[in-house]
């Protein structure tokens, strides 16, 4: 037997432990002694001064009963909504060990802290007066007769900060959260300097007076039935031009109405009926690009500096205003904007004169949309996918599916269609005449599933979409606000609901940047813009620029 502080080990002192062991456990013999290892004393106090780095105990943080924030599998991870984290204090993330194997099959729920979208929170008290209607902000009776004609009455929080600023004139930069009607934010003060201009009468080549440029065929198809809306009651015409069906389809489009005040197109069609002198930009008294991030990224950067380059940009409000020497009013319109915009507008007009409107939500987590993260494997996420198609009822709303490419698309179509689930498929590998009228399709609630890219993630009135599933983690933090915005929209029936399939490293280190701007009610990092501070307060009567 081992002496006490010792181990028995080899030989005999071996073979009798073990028969005194056997002994013990047929009842014939008392109980033998622990082995016991000793430890050296140093290493003793170095044990009792340092926590143990490997099985440590993830510490419990207590918590106040009420409503949480973010809601983890592990209940000590789940943080209340009332808890304020200090400005250096290190919040614990549920997504903290997620790189490693064994993580699979956890995951963490950011919660509702609110049901109603901040675009339609309500405009808070003034102390002098003022309403918030359209005409309070400077529209004319015919454009307010013609919204309430579309059972639109109320403006929201980004319109608001938006029209007034417009209809002064000035280049201005707008920011605000998707699905916040931003759309309408630069439609009605454009659609209201038209109705005070005289019209110039025919020409050709056709010279719009208006010209709004869109990333896709699909964003600019939406914009344009939003406008015809509009201008039908007004007398404006509207016309949209669009590529992917030849040159000999865009000036077909042109001659049919050559007297169009509002020009609604892409850049690669605008720009090839440019310099095929089909259409001229030199009476344009409005211009707008919408979705920014996109319009100035590699793939369409020279396409939107040619169009700019041929368009009289004003370098100042006065020249907008002046009715007989045409100017250009530059309005640059997003949710997100990226790097190099100050460097690409100093080309063509003044930087100096150029106003902001951001919202106060910008490139925050949308507070009324129910977001989940999953981590799995890669193997797992179509079994799961198709589990929370089931799961939706015959009376819940639209599904909409991102991927990260046009391949995952096409292979997740052939798995849906394999359980004989209906559904549509949108990316942008898809010829023209294929993709026409896929989205509009899903918009009327002929199939209740989309599968598609993020060409579907910009700008598209997805109001029926209850539940998005980000199936491909977004590549960038821009991309996932996008992906979000597609629930909880302006006109969205309910909040919805997006649920992220986590699967490689790299989408880890985004998951931690969100769980930590969630947590702290932040921002989300590395956003920053051009577009520093919301424009100032003017008069009273004027939408609150906070």
């Amino acid at each position: 037997m081992a002496a006490p502080g010792e181990l028995a080990l080899g030989g005999a002192r071996t073979s009798a432990a073990r028969l005194l062991l056997v002994r013990w456990a047929q009842g014939g013999g008392p109980r033998p002694p622990e082995n016991v290892v000793r430890i050296p004393r140093a290493l003793q106090l170095r044990l009792a001064r340092e926590p143990r780095r490997r099985g440590r105990e993830v510490p419990v943080v207590p918590t106040r009963a009420g409503k949480l924030l973010l809601r983890s599998r592990r209940p000590q991870l789940s943080q209340p909504r009332c808890l304020t984290l200090g400005r250096w204090e290190r919040p614990l993330l549920v997504s903290a060990g997620w790189k490693h194997r064994r993580a699979c099959g956890d995951y963490f729920q950011l919660e509702r802290s609110q049901e109603q979208a901040p675009a339609l929170a309500p405009q808070p008290p003034r102390a002098a007066g003022g309403g918030a209607s359209f005409q309070a902000l400077g529209l004319g009776p015919a454009l307010v007769s013609a919204l309430r004609s579309l059972s639109v009455t109320q403006p929201t929080a980004v319109q608001r900060r938006a029209i007034p600023a417009l209809l002064r004139g000035g280049n201005a930069l707008c920011a605000a959260e998707t699905g916040s009607g931003k759309t309408l934010a630069y439609l009605l003060p454009l659609f209201q300097k038209l109705l005070s201009r005289p019209a110039l009468g025919p020409a050709w080549p056709p010279s719009p007076r208006s010209l709004v440029l869109l990333p896709s065929r699909e964003l600019a198809e939406q914009v344009r039935s939003v406008a015809s809306s509009l201008g039908r009651s007004l007398g404006l015409r509207v016309r949209e031009i669009g590529g992917g069906r030849g040159m000999a389809s865009v000036k077909n489009q042109l001659r049919s109405d050559p007297d169009a005040d509002l020009l609604v197109s892409t850049p690669g069609a605008l720009c090839k009926a440019l310099r095929k002198r089909m259409v001229r930009l030199e009476r344009l008294c409005c211009l707008v690009l919408d979705e920014a991030d996109t319009l100035l990224d590699s793939s369409f950067l020279d396409l939107v500096e040619e169009v700019l380059m041929q368009a009289p940009i004003a370098h100042s409000p006065k020249e907008v205003a002046d009715q007989w020497d045409i100017k250009t009013q530059l309005v640059i319109v997003g949710a997100t904007f990226p790097e190099g915009l100050g460097q690409l507008l100093s080309k063509v007009t003044d930087l100096g004169h150029f106003i902001t409107l951001t919202s106060q939500n910008l490139h925050h987590l949308l507070p009324h949309v129910k977001q989940k993260f999953i981590r799995l494997k890669g193997s797992d996420k179509s079994s799961e996918l198709l589990q929370l198609i089931k799961d939706q009822g015959p009376s819940s709303g639209a599904v909409l599916v991102f991927c990260n490419n046009a391949s995952t698309v096409n292979w997740l179509g052939y798995i849906l269609d394999d359980h004989k689930i209906k559904h549509l498929r949108l990316q942008g590998q898809m010829p023209a005449a294929m993709r026409a009228g896929i989205f509009t399709t899903f918009q009327k609630g002929q199939r209740d599933v989309l599968i598609c890219t993020d060409l579907a993630s910009r700008g598209l009135d997805t109001s029926r979409v209850e539940l998005v599933v980000n199936y491909d983690f977004p590549s960038t933090l821009q991309d996932y606000l996008h992906r979000v915005g597609r629930v909880g929209r302006v006109g969205s029936k309910v909040p919805g609901t997006v649920v992220s399939f986590v699967t490689h490293r790299w989408d880890v280190d985004l998951v931690r940047k969100i769980e930590t701007a969630a947590r702290r009610r932040t921002s989300l990092p590395g956003m920053e813009t051009a577009i520093k501070e919301p424009l100032p307060k003017t008069d009273p009567t004027q939408a609150d620029e906070q």
